[in-house]
Formats: C-alpha cells, structure tokens, sequence
C-alpha cells in the first residue's frame, strides 16, 4: 500500500511539475510573442516614419510648388486657344495635363539642378536645404534631375507635338547653361544674362509653346498669333525682366507701368464697353498699388526686398489678366460668359 502510494503521489508530482512547466513555456511563449509584436508594430513604425521623411525630403528638393506659376501660364495658354463651348471637353483635358505633367518635370530640373550646381554656396548661405544639410545625398539629387529630364523629355514626345517637345527640350538645356559652372555657361552670374534667362524661358517658350500644343496638336488648327496672344508674351517677358532686376528698384518700377500701361491700351480696343472698363480699370488699379507699396521697400533690408520680389510675383500672375474678347476670344465671350452674365465677366488668365 506505501508502495503503491508512493508510486500515485510519484505521478502526480510528474503531472503537477509537468503542468508547471507548460504553463511556464505557455508564458514564456506569450512573452516572447507579444515582444515579436511590439517589434513589429516598432520596425513598421520606423519603416513609416522613414517613408514620411524621405518624401518630405524630396519635395523639399524639388520644390513641386515651384510650379504652380508656369501650371498658371499653361492654363492661360490653354484657355486662349478655346473658340467655342464645345472646345471645353476630355480632349481640352487631355491636351492640357500633357502640358502640365511635362512642365512639372521640367521645374523639377531646374530646382533640382541649381541645388546640385550651388551645393558649396547653399551650405553657407542656405544650409537648411535638403542637399547642403546632407539630407539627400549629391548622386540621389544628380538621379533625381536626371530622371525627372528624361520623363519630361519622353512624355512630350510621347504626346507627338513639336512645339511642347521642343519647348521641354530648350528649356532643360537653358536650365543648364544658366546653373552649371562651366566655361561660358553660368548665366547667373550675368544680370543681363539672367534677365535673358527668364525672359526666354518663363515669358516666351513656356507660354507660347502651351499656346501652340493646344493650337496645332489638340485641337489641330492653324497657328494664329492673335492680338491676345502677342500682349500676353510681351508683358510676360517685361515681368521676367522685372524679376530679374528686382536689385535695380526705378527701373523696375518703370517696366511694371510699361506693362500695365500695354494692358490698358489693349483694353481700350476691346468692342464691349463692360471690358473697357473693367480691364482699364483693374489695371490701372493694380498699377497705382504696386507703385504705393514700392514707397515702403527698404533697399537695405533683404527681408524688405524679397518681400518686394515675391509680391511681384503675385502680381505678375494677376497682370495676365486681360479679357479674352480679342480675335480668338470674341468667340469664346460670347457663347460662354455673356449668356451667364450681362454684366461682363473678366477672365483671369494667370
């Protein structure tokens, strides 16, 4: 019987120091569980912050926003080029996000090229930017331009129209010529040739070669420089001047009554009396606000003048404000705004 008693209690001390070690490996398995998860949910969280960084990264060095002035100016362009109500259709669309997707690349390029040529000045001058602070390495932003290049370039061939080909092509190589410090090229260097500069580039072929896509590739008709179009790229071009001699206050100021002046000259030759003096008035306005402001700029303070230069910039997107009733626009004024209002719409066209 002790025998027999000892053998029971025996098995059940086993059974009992079995269980004890189940129930050890079960907690030490739910521990080492709920450590993998803890990791896991830790890696992924890395991996997402990661992701978030590096996109932060890159559209601090290309700069996208860069854009939204020349998406303005192909709008315009696309909206100059519509004759009828019926133009307004997935084909307008169409032609005018293969302007845009090409011209985004583009501005990337040039953003991205002027980072990588001005590396050794902006880690003085602008150390927070993602290449002079060493957040993006000097190949990734090279690859980055490079690629950014070539889908520009291929997409608008891709399109089959010349003119935004060539304009995407000219405008690439002129991003060069004015960043690369090589013999003969660096045109920043050169107040005249920076001027010559933005005024090729932002005020005539970025304008013109939309206008033309739209005109001969999307909606195939004959290319007509009409009176709208020929004011439009002429005080384009005397705003990029502006920019480009922002440093030279008079003359500056002297060009932007220039070009409001073209303006309220070309309003005064439009045959509906409501443009007359909407067009003649709205820029008489802007003009007298710009010359108000520019007696409060101080030339010795850089915070002053680039605040100066930026309101330039706003103002020279709404100095493209001009009623398309000349030639081509007449068609488009009066099958869509005048049904709508018979008191005159202005369209605001940058």
């Amino acid at each position: 019987m002790k025998s027999s008693h000892s053998l029971t209690h025996h098995y059940k001390v086993i059974e009992e120091g079995s269980d004890s070690q189940k129930y050890r490996s079960k907690f030490s398995i739910n521990a080492t569980s709920g450590q993998s998860f803890n990791q896991e949910a830790r890696d992924q969280k890395s991996i997402s912050d990661s992701i978030k960084n590096g996109l932060i990264v890159l559209y601090r060095f290309t700069r996208p926003y860069s854009a939204i002035p020349i998406v303005h100016a192909a709008t315009a362009m696309a909206i100059l080029t519509v004759e009828k109500f019926s133009d307004l259709s997935l084909v307008f669309v169409n032609g005018w996000l293969q302007v845009v997707i090409p011209y985004v690349l583009m501005i990337i390029v040039n953003c991205g090229l002027n980072e990588l040529c001005d590396l050794e000045i902006d880690k003085i001058n602008k150390p927070h930017l993602p290449l002079a602070s060493g957040a993006i390495s000097f190949g990734t932003g090279a690859a980055i331009v490079a690629l950014s290049s070539f889908l520009s370039l291929w997409f608008s061939w891709m399109t089959g129209s010349g003119p935004l080909f060539w304009t995407i092509f000219y405008n690439n190589v002129l991003a060069v010529v004015y960043s690369a410090d090589l013999p003969f090229l660096r045109w920043k260097k050169s107040s005249i040739l920076t001027a010559i500069y933005i005024a090729t580039t932002v005020g005539m072929s970025v304008p013109l070669g939309a206008f033309l896509h739209m005109q001969t590739s999307v909606f195939k008709r004959p290319t007509i420089f009409s009176r709208p179009l020929i004011l439009s790229l002429t005080v384009l071009s005397i705003f990029c001047l502006v920019i480009a001699w922002i440093k030279v206050f008079s003359m500056c100021i002297t060009l932007v009554n220039i070009a409001y002046g073209l303006a309220i000259i070309a309003g005064t030759t439009s045959p509906f009396l409501w443009s007359k003096l909407i067009t003649i008035l709205g820029h008489a306005g802007l003009a007298l606000f710009l010359r108000h402001q520019a007696q409060f700029v101080d030339l010795k303070s850089k915070d002053s003048t680039q605040a100066f230069y930026m309101l330039i910039w706003k103002i020279k997107m709404q100095l493209h404000c001009y009623i398309v009733d000349l030639r081509s626009g007449v068609t488009f004024v009066k099958e869509v705004v005048s049904p709508l209002s018979k008191a005159g719409f202005m369209f605001v066209l940058f």
